[in-house]
């Protein structure tokens, strides 16, 4: 059995998180993969849908798209409905056509932010890319190319802001790291820090009464 395949089982074996949805966060730096990752997940998990925060953000609100993801797509998801979002369109900058996003057993989140603080109730997992900032914006601009320069510049800025006053990272269930056989699935801060509360609670000697 392929490796994603294995973890998507135990995806959708977890207790649904957003009414009868498991709702599975992919985060990490712009350019880290995030994307490619959550597109391959996606097909071991037999088309589950992918909702990608670049639909959400705009130029304006790079990151101050929190309201609107919650009227749009979690109040319809928790309600077991179908969710009707408006793709930002980047280049003619402006929102397109609805897009249906169906309450399916398990729903991926993609993108910068996904693990935010306002969002983490509402999840079953946060996964994040586990590769470096510069190495991840350095990937990203040479996919973009010299004419998105300014773009990138504006956000590096954008993201260290977001980052540190709402880390993902340090919530994370699982890191993922790619590599030559395809991704690394690691024991996440948060795993690790739940692991050491159980510990902790297994040793500690029973109180008198």
């Amino acid at each position: 059995m392929d490796p994603l395949d294995r973890r998507a089982d135990e995806l959708r074996a977890l207790p649904p998180s957003c009414g009868p949805v498991r709702l599975i966060a992919v985060d990490g730096h712009a350019g880290s993969g995030k994307s490619t990752f959550a597109s391959r997940l996606a097909a071991a998990l037999g088309g589950a849908p992918v909702l990608r925060l670049d639909d959400i953000a705009t130029h304006d609100e790079l990151f101050a798209w929190t309201d609107r993801l919650r009227v749009d797509v979690l109040e319809p998801m928790r309600r077991g409905e179908v969710a009707h979002l408006h793709p930002y369109d980047w280049n003619l900058r402006r929102f397109g056509p609805p897009l249906a996003l169906p309450p399916a057993p398990v729903v991926l989140i993609e993108g910068v932010g996904a693990g935010r603080r306002a969002l983490r109730p509402l999840l079953a997992r946060l996964l994040w890319m586990e590769r470096g900032p510069e190495e991840s914006w350095n990937r990203g601009r040479d996919r973009d190319g010299p004419a998105q320069s300014d773009f990138w510049d504006g956000w590096t800025v954008a993201e260290i802001r977001h980052f540190a006053t709402d880390p993902s990272r340090p919530f994370a269930d699982a890191l993922i790291r790619e590599c030559r056989e395809g991704y690394e699935w690691l024991p996440g801060p948060h795993s690790a820090a739940d692991a050491n509360r159980i510990i902790t609670h297994r040793d500690r000697h029973p109180r008198p009464y």
